[in-house]
C-alpha cells in the first residue's frame, strides 16, 4: 500500500523520547525515496499517455487522470513524511549544541548520518562565528548562576597549560579539584571531563 513506509518512518520518529535521537534509519529512508521516484515515473507515464491520446490533461476525468492523481498525492505525502523526519532530527541536532557544546560525543555521532554530522559542524561554526563577533559565549549559563565561581573535580586527565578566560593557565590532572569561573568550567562539564562539586 502506498505511503506505508513513509508512515512507518514518521511513527519511528514519534515513538522516540523527545529531544533524543535514534539512529538514522537510512534503509527505510532510501526505500521511501525509491517509492517517490516510482510514483514520479508512473505519474509522468500516465500524463504522457493522456497527451498521446490527445486528451486535455487539465479537464479530462478518466482512469489515467485518477491514477495520476493517486500517484501525485502519494508522492506529496511521502515527501512531507521525509521532510518531517529530517526537520525534526535537525531541530534535535540544533538543541544538542546548547546541551553538550561544540563537540559531538561518539555515541551521539554514531546515530547521525553524514549530512547530519556536517549540519551540526556548520551550525556550530556559525554560532562560534557569531559569538566571536559579539564577544559573548551564549552556550554557558543557560540558567543564571547564583555564584560565578564553582568548585569542580577533574574526571579525566585534560592536561596542563589549558588557557582560561582570564589568560591564566591551569593543570587539569585527573581527580584534581579546582575553584574556577563557571564560564571556564562549563565546557569541560558538558563534555563529561569535569563534575561540579556541590554542598
Amino acid at each position: 500500500m502506498y505511503g506505508r513506509k513513509a508512515c512507518q518512518l514518521v511513527k519511528e520518529l514519534a515513538s522516540g523520547e523527545k529531544g533524543q535521537l535514534t539512529p538514522f534509519n537510512s534503509d527505510l529512508f532510501e526505500q521511501v525515496v525509491a517509492e517517490c521516484t516510482q510514483h514520479h515515473l508512473e505519474l509522468q507515464a500516465l500524463i504522457r499517455k493522456m497527451q498521446e491520446e490527445g486528451l486535455d490533461v487539465q479537464t479530462t476525468r478518466n482512469a489515467e487522470h485518477h491514477g495520476a492523481l493517486i500517484h501525485h498525492l502519494s508522492l506529496v505525502r511521502n515527501k512531507r513524511c521525509l521532510m518531517a523526519y529530517v526537520y525534526n532530527r535537525a531541530e534535535t541536532i540544533q538543541s544538542l549544541l546548547w546541551k553538550i557544546g561544540h563537540v559531538l560525543p561518539q555515541e551521539i555521532e554514531e546515530k547521525l548520518c553524514h549530512p547530519e554530522v556536517e549540519y551540526f559542524k556548520k551550525h556550530s561554526a556559525a554560532l562560534k562565528s557569531y559569538m566571536s563577533k559579539m564577544q559573548l559565549d551564549l552556550t554557558v549559563d543557560m540558567v543564571p548562576p547564583k555564584d560565578p565561581y564553582i568548585q569542580v573535580r577533574v574526571l579525566d586527565d585534560i592536561g596542563d597549560g589549558i588557557v582560561l578566560s582570564d589568560d591564566k593557565t591551569a593543570n587539569f590532572a585527573r581527580h584534581s579539584m579546582h575553584f574556577l569561573k563557571r564560564t571556564d568550567a562549563e565546557q569541560f562539564i558538558s563534555r563529561g571531563l569535569m563534575e561540579e562539586l556541590t554542598g
